[in-house]
């Protein structure tokens, strides 16, 4: 009897005091019905955006060489225009902004219409318009310099063309993140510096407890385009920012936002940015090595048709963007894991780091607006960039119980299903509107 009663009381204390799956199937019962399905339909939705989107690019790219669009800008610049550099600067850019306009119908109902059938964008259409233009300007200007600085290297190196301009791509982007804080960035949002206070001491805490040089914390005005949540650490050396969305800070609670900061901060104290470098230049290597070999195989059976001497003829950029979309659309799910894996990673950063897992717990709920919550396993390999909620509240869930476990006296067995469920009520109150 004795031996009884102290295996009894043995497995008494080794019994969690907090259960991890039973904790997530309680967040999660609380998004249910019309929520669900809602979040549901609006992220499946995006798994044929991309077929769809992949299918016009390829459409079109036939097109401008089919009708003989781009053989004959080529000639025609080449005609007006003393440098090949800059004839080629002229046709990437105008080449930018017809694909822009060819493709604006699917960009303007996935953009614009689908955003406001699901309640996610506060853009009247002019505003909408306006950012469009804005994005179409920004965006032709860099892919008309990234496209001559590519060109020009394939010119010079020829057959080695990939692996410099592997070299060249990961200097571009670095340049972009370098000035987009700087410069792009305010094009679409104002960043004003956030108010004193009690929230702002307890991020700037965190980022100082972890090495992360702030001296202050931004609010940028996401509410004029979308009432998304969003937060990031962006930029790159000296212009690196701390920055969260005022929908942040207005729809959310205190430690939510403290553990989406923890979570962003995480991105920058493991170094993800540089490690990303290191992963873009490996897929841009192998992408511009398929490039390649898919351009020359189809340069040989209809270049002579299309007008295209060779790769390093401008005139074949439609048939080298084609090539190039058919790699990542098929390195969808290798790009997906990459990211979500980098993600999870800055998510138990964040946990380490705000010590808010029912925080955590519930701002993922408030993500299932554009995020399904609960997909399988296959499903989340190929489409999520992201951890799915499941998942997260499930890591939340797990740091909590194992933090119990230890006697942590900060944190205590109850749940937050009360703000749960108003979040549920609040999705199922935005799925009415758009009825």
């Amino acid at each position: 009897m004795l031996i009884t009663h102290l295996a009894s009381l043995a497995v008494q204390a080794a019994a969690p005091v907090l259960d991890p799956e039973t904790a997530t199937r309680a967040y999660l019962a609380t998004l249910d019905g019309a929520a669900r399905a809602r979040s549901d339909a609006y992220f499946e939705g995006g798994y044929w955006l991309i077929l769809v989107n992949f299918v016009i690019g390829l459409a079109v790219a036939g097109l401008l060489l089919q009708t003989g669009f781009a053989r004959k800008l080529r000639d025609v610049l080449l005609g007006w225009v003393k440098f090949n550099w800059l004839a080629t600067l002229i046709f990437a850019a105008v080449y930018s902004v017809v694909t822009a306009l060819l493709t604006f119908p699917m960009t303007v109902y996935q953009g614009f219409f689908r955003e406001h059938a699901y309640n996610l964008s506060t853009m009247s259409f002019p505003a909408w318009l306006a950012e469009w233009g804005i994005n179409l300007g920004v965006g032709a200007l860099m892919f008309a310099v990234f496209i001559t600085l590519l060109y020009i290297i394939i010119r010079i190196t020829r057959a080695s063309w990939w692996l410099w301009g592997t070299g060249m791509s990961v200097a571009f982007l670095a340049f972009i993140l370098f000035i987009s804080p700087v410069y792009i960035d305010p094009l679409f949002n104002d960043y004003q510096p956030m108010e004193q206070g009690e929230l702002r001491d307890d991020i700037l805490g965190i980022a100082r407890a972890n090495g992360i040089p702030a001296d202050d914390v931004y609010v940028f005005d996401v509410s004029r385009q979308s009432n998304r949540i969003t937060a990031n650490v962006s930029g790159l050396l000296d212009t690196t920012r701390i920055a969260l969305s005022d929908t942040l800070i207005e729809n959310t609670d205190r430690d939510e936002v403290l553990a989406v900061m923890a979570h962003e901060m995480g991105h920058y104290v493991l170094n993800h940015l540089w490690k990303m470098f290191a992963f873009f230049a490996v897929l841009a290597a192998i992408g511009f090595a398929v490039t390649n070999g898919l351009f020359n195989w189809a340069n040989r059976a209809l270049g002579r048709k299309w007008g295209i001497s060779g790769i390093g003829d401008v005139a074949g950029l439609p048939l080298l963007m084609a090539s190039l979309s058919v790699f990542f659309f098929l390195a969808t799910p290798i790009l997906n894991t990459i990211i979500r894996t980098q993600e999870a990673e800055a998510d138990i950063f964040g946990l380490n780091a705000a010590r808010e897992p029912d925080g955590f717990a519930t701002v993922s709920l408030r993500l299932s607006s554009y995020r399904k919550i609960e997909p399988g396993p296959l499903e989340e390999w190929v489409f999520f960039d992201h951890p799915s909620g499941h998942a997260r509240v499930f890591m939340a869930m797990q740091w909590k119980s194992a933090q119990l476990e230890l006697g942590a006296t900060d944190q205590t067995p109850e749940l937050h299903l009360d703000r749960a469920e108003a979040i549920a009520a609040e999705l199922e109150a935005a799925n009415t509107v758009t009825q």
